[in-house]
Formats: C-alpha cells, sequence, structure tokens
C-alpha cells in the first residue's frame, strides 16, 4: 500500500498540473491566514528584516522584498532559460514557426493595455496597464494538462510559446516602464558584469556554475540601478550557452534544475506572500471601478480578442499557419485560458500602485478574473472536445 501512495505522490509532482495544484493550495492557504486572527503576525513576519548593511554594501531587507526582488530573479532566471532554448532549437527558433506565438501574444498585450487604458486613461489608476497584459504559465499549462489528450498537441506547445513571449513582453515592460529613476553608476557596474558574461560565453565556458556568480552581483547593481532586480535573472540566462541539437547543454542542465524548485518552491511562496487578501467591503468597491473594470474586461475579453485578431493575420498574410489540429475556435477559447494573470499581474500590480487598498482591490480583481478565465477556458476545450467525438 505504501508503495502505491508513494508511486502516486511521485507521479503527481512528475505531473505537469501538480506546480499549477500546489500553487493554487497556497492562494487558499494564504487567503485563509489573511481573513484569520494570523493576519497581523504573518504581515509583521514579511516585514522581518534580513541581511546585512556594512559598510557600502546594503544587502538589508524586509522578506517581502527578497521574496518579490530575490526568488523572483530566480523565477524569471528560470523564464529567460526558457525563451533562449526556444529561440535556438524550440517553436521560436524559425521565423514561420514563431510567427503565429509571437503575433498572438502581441494581440494578447496590446488589447487588454489599451482596453485597460480606455476605462482608466487620466486617472491615479493609470500606471496598472501592464497588469492585464501578463498570462500566468503555470496555471494556464496546468489546466490545459488536465484536459490531457481531450486537446491537440500542438495547442499545447502554441500555448508554451506564446506565454514565453508574453513573459519576455511582461519583462521588457517592467525593466522600461515599471522601474525607479535610473542609478547611472550602478548600471555601468551591472554593464561590467554583463560584459563578462557575454565574453564568457563566446570563449564557451560550459559550466553553468561559473555564470551565476557574475550573476549574483549583476542582480544586486541592477537592484540598487532603479531597474527592478529581476531583469538581473533574464540577462544571465541569456548569456548562458546552449546549443541547437539534442545534446543536453548547460542551459538546459540549470533549466532541468531549477524547474523543481522553482514551480514547488519559489512560486508557492510568492503567492503565499502576495496574495493575502482581507475580504473588506471596500473590495467590491474596487472591482467595479474603473481599476477593476479595466483589469477584468483586459484579461476576459481582451486576452482572447487580441490573440485571435493577430494570430488571424499572420495565417492570413502566410506568415505561419494553425498548428495540427487545431481550428480557430480551439485559438479563441486558448486565448480565454491566457486570461489567467494570477502570479504576473499581480507582481505588475505590486509595482505599479504603492496605495495599499489599490493593491488589495487589484490583487482581488486579478483572483476572481483569473478564475472565472481558467474555469471558462476549461469548459470550451472540454467542449469542443466532446463535440468532436459525437
Amino acid at each position: 500500500m505504501s508503495t502505491i501512495n508513494l508511486n502516486s505522490f511521485k507521479d503527481f509532482f512528475a505531473s505537469k498540473s501538480a506546480g499549477g495544484i500546489i500553487l493554487l493550495i497556497c492562494v487558499i492557504i494564504s487567503l485563509i491566514i489573511a481573513n484569520s486572527p494570523l493576519e497581523g503576525p504573518f504581515a509583521m513576519f514579511l516585514e522581518t528584516k534580513i541581511g546585512t548593511h556594512a559598510g557600502g554594501l546594503h544587502l538589508e531587507y524586509p522578506l517581502m522584498l527578497w521574496i518579490n526582488d530575490g526568488l523572483m530573479a530566480i523565477f524569471f532566471l528560470l523564464v529567460g532559460l526558457e525563451i533562449k532554448r526556444e529561440l535556438v532549437e524550440g517553436e521560436l527558433s524559425s521565423a514561420k514557426q514563431a510567427a503565429l506565438p509571437v503575433f498572438a501574444a502581441i494581440g494578447g498585450m496590446l488589447v487588454p493595455a489599451l482596453l485597460f487604458g480606455l476605462f482608466n486613461n487620466n486617472t491615479p489608476t493609470a500606471n496598472g496597464w501592464g497588469i492585464p497584459m501578463a498570462t500566468d504559465i503555470a496555471f494556464a499549462i496546468a489546466i490545459l494538462s488536465l484536459l490531457g489528450n481531450r486537446v491537440p498537441a500542438s495547442l499545447k506547445i502554441f500555448l508554451t510559446a506564446l506565454a514565453i513571449v508574453d513573459d519576455l513582453g511582461a519583462i521588457l515592460v517592467i525593466a522600461i516602464f515599471y522601474s525607479s529613476k535610473i542609478q547611472w553608476d550602478y548600471m555601468a557596474y551591472a554593464g561590467v558584469v554583463l560584459l563578462l558574461l557575454v565574453a564568457m560565453n563566446r570563449f564557451q565556458i560550459m559550466n553553468y556554475a561559473f555564470y551565476l556568480i557574475p550573476g549574483l552581483f549583476l542582480w544586486y547593481f541592477i537592484h540598487n540601478s532603479g531597474i527592478h532586480a529581476t531583469f538581473a535573472g533574464v540577462l544571465t540566462a541569456l548569456t548562458i550557452p546552449t546549443t541547437p541539437d539534442s545534446s543536453e547543454s548547460p542551459l538546459e542542465k540549470l533549466e532541468h534544475l531549477l524547474t523543481k524548485p522553482v514551480n514547488f518552491l519559489i512560486m508557492p511562496i510568492f503567492a503565499l506572500a502576495n496574495t493575502n487578501i482581507h475580504f473588506e467591503p471596500g473590495m467590491i468597491e474596487g472591482a467595479t471601478s474603473n481599476m477593476g473594470l479595466g483589469i477584468f474586461l483586459g484579461l476576459i475579453v481582451g486576452k482572447p480578442i487580441g490573440i485571435f485578431i493577430m494570430a488571424w493575420v499572420a495565417v492570413a498574410v502566410r506568415l505561419s499557419s494553425l498548428p495540427d489540429g487545431t481550428k480557430w475556435v480551439h485559438v479563441l477559447s486558448l486565448g480565454v485560458l491566457a486570461g489567467i494573470g494570477f502570479t504576473m499581474s499581480i507582481f505588475i500590480a505590486m509595482l505599479s500602485y504603492k496605495d495599499p487598498l489599490l493593491q488589495i482591490q487589484a490583487k482581488f480583481v486579478i483572483l476572481i478574473t483569473s478564475v472565472i478565465a481558467g474555469l471558462t477556458g476549461y469548459v470550451l476545450l472540454k467542449y469542443l472536445y466532446r463535440q468532436k467525438e459525437k
């Protein structure tokens, strides 16, 4: 009996949906904590300062900052590795392959941002335009995986490539529009470290550990430069060597090493720390405010419309073609599923607003919207499968 249970446990953690399920459990735990007597102690715990401040070295920050700027840099390191692998040998390695997910992702970012802007232009919440641009790849893939072979395998590949391009877009948005005033001296130090990493790549240093140590310095300099520190993870990832063939490269070794810690530790910790939403009357007002409507309609309406229209353009001008076994109704349903903003949307919301009430209201709307998008996308794709079987 114990062997069967152990095998089931191993099978669960090996499944693609495991990360999303654990993330969901952590969201529920965080919501319970936020609406219980533990709310105060938990908030104080997140404000606990950790690190050292000696001489010119300043590394003493609240635990919340270490999670959002430190642990999330590791998450973006993994995202950067995935982006580079797809560019070199995956779904983004040729113009024809890349056109469909790239066009779809661009539409899935621009239309939600425009919808948000329509509701929030010239208002105190206008800075949140980047919130509905994001897709949570962990949750979206997890829901798609729950459908198993009831969706074409090519659709999963398309969603993964689309989400990776979407992540790249979110990274650029964060780096350009959601960073503080630039400190050019620290930017210069970061530039020197980046040049060192590029030189190591050119000289074909194949041990990924040699890239991670300079990567820590890059994180420190970028963090102090005013650009969001998570960008250091992506820059480090892009310098790690890979190969276009099937042989395991340093990039792929590091990607395999990071996948489980990120999915089963870093993302759940982020969810625990950032979804501790205390339910109060003002939240309902926030959900029906211009900000709330901008987020909701951006993710629920803007995502599927933007993805569908731009994918159609890519096919119409013959830059690409639909994946095998996929119809346009699948693309639209996938667009609905891409409305799960969750992790990335919450992350951008935290950067967009300094007002704690606006942060909580934005998180609440993102949470509700992501649940609706996930359930609707799941039901639509399951319905399409049943119609096909008739």
